[in-house]
């Protein structure tokens, strides 16, 4: 059983530094990458050792295999952790990982290919008795037979991306005369994202939520489940808000997705940390969607309701480990709220912003966490995923964890970029997110610009009216003061409050 006493992580910013926290609390050093523009980055200081792999693109830095596996020969590393996003799902980069002689922390690359495809995903597990959309068996070759296919499924149907992911090469037809239309529109664009131009069709789930169950396996053939994450409040399909654990599923609902994805990781022989997604109808039935072999950006609202450390169990799996929790050790306890905090203008479709952190100040208190990568006075680079930080609360109830939110949100000090606090207080107090009743047409149904704006000022106002009557019941009758204050305050909050 091989023991890891040095990991290189071949990542960035928060999950870089989520990773190194935990091998360090688990008496393991660690090795930072960086390129160029994160020459002083927090997670390249936190690390034992660290090194250059290239200028800022990550096209020459975060994905070069090669020069990475390299660098685990001259450090002499024992295991790389991927961490999510660049080389994390990559089967080739697993397997030369492998090849090397080194431990990649997460699944073969036999299951990294197998459910890397949505295809080749749902072939495998097509003998598991899963619920899948109805759509087309392959990817699609005829037209015209896709066209009948279509038909006899019914309008509208969604064009997916066979290599696809993050809403790229995916779109919805509503009636055939928009069929060719829209699907050479997402052939061209699975093409320019993946290099894969390969398409296949689903039936379009109308009203749908995002819900995704958390696994684990390890190479002695053991799977569990660490219950769902709700994750529909998206924007440009991509997710903003996560919560665990949903607020609409039963216990029996939950139950059967929980063995539902077990079995899917067991179609491909999987072991390490994964996520199986499922589209959920307004009837509440699920269907299999993909599996997401790597841990997610998600993950902490799973680990502060179960107290799971998933990195940490992610690094024993490596180590050839068998899983020391068993599924009915498992239970849900409380309520977990995770908002992406993105240096993104949402009165501005959401536009990524980028300049440096004038102000950074964190939020804190019982039950609020934060992952990120960043400190006052940094840079947010062009080159990457415009994302500054995780804030997650956590509280015995959904009401409690929300309120939370609220609060940290208030408390969250960030200036000289755009960022989507504002959108994501926004969902926190919107009737529809408080009542459980949404879907993953949140934004189009509910939000525009002015969202923004007219709560802001209505707050303002709902303040001043406060102060106001206060002052008016406590001033002195000799004073005349009073009026510059309540301006002064007045200015000073409104100028806390929209940073």
């Amino acid at each position: 059983m091989p023991e890891i006493k040095k990991i290189l992580v071949a990542n960035r910013g928060e999950i870089a530094l989520r990773i190194m926290r935990t091998a360090r609390e688990m008496g393991i050093q660690t090795v930072a990458i960086f390129s160029e523009a994160d020459r002083n980055a927090l997670h390249v200081r936190y690390a034992d050792e660290a090194y250059c792999v290239g200028p800022a693109p990550s096209s020459e830095s975060y994905l070069k295999a090669d020069v990475i596996i390299e660098v685990c020969r001259q450090l002499n590393v024992d295991a790389i952790h991927p961490g999510y996003g660049f080389l994390s799902e990559n089967a080739n980069f697993s397997r030369m990982v492998r090849e090397a002689g080194f431990i990649f922390i997460g699944p073969s690359p036999e299951s990294i290919e197998v459910m890397g495809s949505k295809l080749a995903a749902k072939a495998a597990v097509a003998n598991y008795n899963i619920p899948m959309v109805p759509g087309t068996p392959s990817a699609i070759t005829d037209r015209a037979e896709a066209k009948a296919i279509s038909a006899k499924i019914g309008y509208p149907i969604l064009i997916k991306a066979s290599a696809g992911g993050g809403g790229k090469g995916m779109r919805v037809v509503e009636a055939e005369h928009d069929f060719d239309e829209q699907m050479d529109r997402a052939v061209s664009e699975a093409q320019s994202a993946f290099g894969d131009g390969s398409v296949f069709i689903e039936k379009y789930v109308t009203s749908p939520r995002h819900v995704e169950i958390q696994v684990l396996g390890d190479q002695h053939g053991n799977i569990i489940h660490l219950f769902e994450r709700e994750c529909s409040i998206q924007r440009r399909h991509q997710k903003v808000v996560e919560e665990a654990p949903s607020a609409i599923l039963t216990p029996e609902i939950r139950d059967a997705m929980g063995r539902a994805a077990v079995d899917v990781a067991r179609a491909c022989g999987y072991y390490g940390a994964g996520t199986v997604e499922f589209i959920v109808d307004d009837q509440l039935n699920f269907y299999f969607l993909e599996m997401n072999t790597r841990l997610q950006v998600e993950h902490p609202v799973t680990e502060l309701i179960t107290g799971v450390d998933l990195v940490k169990q992610m690094i024993y799996i490596a180590e050839g480990k068998p899983l020391a929790i068993e599924q009915d050790d498992l239970q849900i306890k409380g309520h977990a709220v995770e908002i992406r905090v993105y240096a993104e203008d949402p009165a501005n479709n959401f536009l990524p912003d980028v300049g440096t952190l004038d102000t950074y100040v964190r939020p804190q208190g019982n039950g609020v966490r934060v992952d990120d990568g960043f400190e006052q006075g940094m840079s947010i680079p062009i080159y990457y995923d415009p994302m500054i930080a995780k804030l997650i609360t956590y509280g015995d109830s959904r009401e409690e964890a929300i309120q939370k939110m609220i609060r940290a949100i208030d408390e969250y000090q960030i200036s000289g970029v755009q960022t989507t606090l504002g959108f994501c207080r926004f969902v926190m107090e919107h009737e529809a997110f408080r009542s459980g009743q949404f879907d993953t047409g949140f934004v189009a149904n509910y939000f525009t610009p002015d969202s923004l704006t007219a709560k802001s000022d209505q707050t303002e106002s709902d303040l001043a009216a406060v102060l106001a009557a206060w002052l008016l019941q406590n001033q002195k009758p000799t004073t005349n003061v009073a009026p510059v204050q309540l301006t002064q305050t007045r200015s000073k909050w409104k100028e806390n409050r929209l940073k």
